[in-house]
């Protein structure tokens, strides 16, 4: 083809990625930057609606430099997108009516006591394929509409849109084609029915949002409009993007699990354990049900289990108690002990995910002696995560036909052979990590390019490098379920802990 490259944009919530790709699916150049949060008070997590689009643009002339293109050379872009952290704009002129609230935020944890009063409370996890919590983007906007005029105003008169982060890169950075976001990233509003395939209407009746300020619903691989990029040469060229998808569901998509039980655990601000289960949507309880993207008129699904902020948390260990500068001290530390010595680390710093979705619940460290280091405090908590994986693949295999021979991982702390060993070992079953982990980015310009022809459907698509490292079960069985089941009763500690001392 006349222009080879494909790109794809991966707007996370701690920073943003792009790669440049060719037809063979290569990566030729790579572009990220960090992206800040603000804490403007306590509970309140939020974003710069003009630095995310800033962030993005610089990634992208990053990821031109290294390929050597320009912008004129590629065909299509895709966009992977940060879910449950939602932009609000005016449609009059473009312009943001505030700051992205993220999935972090917790300022609107006192609606949830409000919606459990509702004839309709019960169906809000089958309908929207989660659990309601204070991370939700729907209930983040009913906090804006109750408590932020120029929001209720641009509500009133129609001009009030809508959208996930992907949906605001089109506003600010293009011509979109309409007020438009993928299936995958409409149910990550909190306002989509994922049974009906249709916005809830008496939902939105008492998040007080009308339709028109949202998204018209799309397949995953579709004309979103186009984007305009500058070369270092100062010339500009209109790209067409093909493809939105949400930013996990990306990461799936690229670490090529397409078949039933095929699994992925993207470790990042929190660790998002997935598995592939096709085109029916079995139920777990705890256990998220997602859709996985929409190709050739085919729904596909996933279910997801999001666990602590351990991410967050490892940012806390090097930030707070400066145990490691970064991943490479982190794997020595941990590696210099063969164990935790009884130590139990409950990473639950804003809650604990699934499968006990308790947003109250905080972390703490159980079985401190004075004989342990700093080596004891990071293995702890690289054990957390492994127990925190094994007892969600628990739950599905125990719920469903579904079976995981094996768990592909990525981001953050899966850099770490330390911590890539213990999750080997505490789950039962082997990890395999590839090469190359910028899978999220990666599987937006593959789907970029489904949309622009390069491949006839899906099964052509190319799959992730077959280069990777794996990490075969070492632990003997007995230590295994010693560790995992005393870790369960710190969990459930902790969990009765929080609920005698609530107000």
């Amino acid at each position: 083809m006349s222009k080879p490259y494909l790109l794809g944009i991966d707007q996370g919530t701690s920073g943003s990625k792009a790669v440049i790709i060719d037809g063979a699916g290569q990566v030729c150049g790579f572009g990220a930057r960090p992206l800040a949060r603000l804490h403007p008070q306590p509970d309140w997590v939020e974003q710069e609606p003009e630095v995310v689009v800033a962030g993005v643009q610089a990634a992208i002339a990053d990821a031109l430099a290294q390929a050597g293109c320009h912008p004129a050379e590629i065909a299509a872009c895709g966009i992977a997108s940060q879910r449950n952290t939602e932009f609000v704009w005016d449609s009059r002129n473009g312009r943001a009516l505030g700051n992205a609230i993220t999935w972090q935020d917790l300022r609107s944890f006192p609606l949830l006591a409000e919606i459990q009063g509702q004839p309709w409370a019960d169906e809000l996890r089958h309908r929207l394929g989660y659990a309601p919590g204070p991370y939700m983007s729907a209930l983040h906007l009913a906090w804006r509409l109750r408590q932020d005029t120029a929001v209720r105003e641009a509500a009133r008169t129609g001009h009030l849109r809508v959208g996930l982060s992907a949906a605001w890169l089109m506003q600010a950075m293009g011509q979109p084609a309409g007020h438009l976001m993928d299936r995958s990233l409409a149910q990550a509003t909190g306002l989509y029915d994922f049974r009906q395939h249709d916005y809830w209407d008496a939902w939105l009746d008492w998040i007080g949002i009308s339709r028109r300020s949202l998204p018209q619903v799309t397949p995953t691989v579709h004309e979103y409009g186009t984007i305009t990029l500058s070369g270092a040469d100062g010339r500009s060229a209109t790209i067409p993007v093909l493809a939105m998808i949400g930013d996990q569901q990306a990461a799936l998509f690229g670490h090529g699990c397409r078949q039933p039980g095929q699994a992925e655990c993207t470790h990042g601000t929190s660790s998002y354990l997935k598995v592939y289960v096709g085109a029916e949507p079995p139920d777990v309880a705890g256990v998220n049900n997602y859709y996985a993207w929409e190709l050739h008129g085919r729904q596909h699904y996933y279910l997801e289990a999001p666990t602590t902020v351990n991410g967050a948390a490892l940012r806390w260990l090097r930030d707070n108690l400066e145990l490691f500068a970064n991943y490479s001290e982190l794997d020595t530390l941990a590696g210099q002990v063969a164990d935790s010595g009884g130590l139990l680390f409950v990473p639950a710093f804003t809650g604990l995910n699934a499968p006990f979705d308790d947003a109250q619940t905080r972390g703490t460290m159980l079985g401190l002696t004075l004989g342990h280091q700093k080596a004891h405090i990071a293995r702890a908590f690289l054990e957390s995560i492994g127990c925190q994986m094994r007892l969600i693949l628990a739950e599905i295999e125990r719920n469903t036909a579904v079976r995981v021979p094996e768990l592909r991982v990525g981001g953050g702390v899966s850099a770490s052979d330390v911590a890539c060993q213990i999750q080997a070992d505490i789950t039962g079953i082997p990890l395999l990590r590839p090469t190359f982990t910028e899978t999220t980015a990666w599987a937006a310009a593959l789907l970029a390019g489904l949309g622009a022809g390069m491949w006839a459907d899906e099964t052509a698509v190319p799959l992730p490098s077959p280069t990777h490292t794996r990490f075969e079960p070492q632990m003997a069985a007995t230590a295994v379920q010693t560790l995992y089941d005393r870790w369960r009763q710190a969990v459930q500690l902790m969990l009765a802990f929080a609920h005698e001392t609530r107000p």
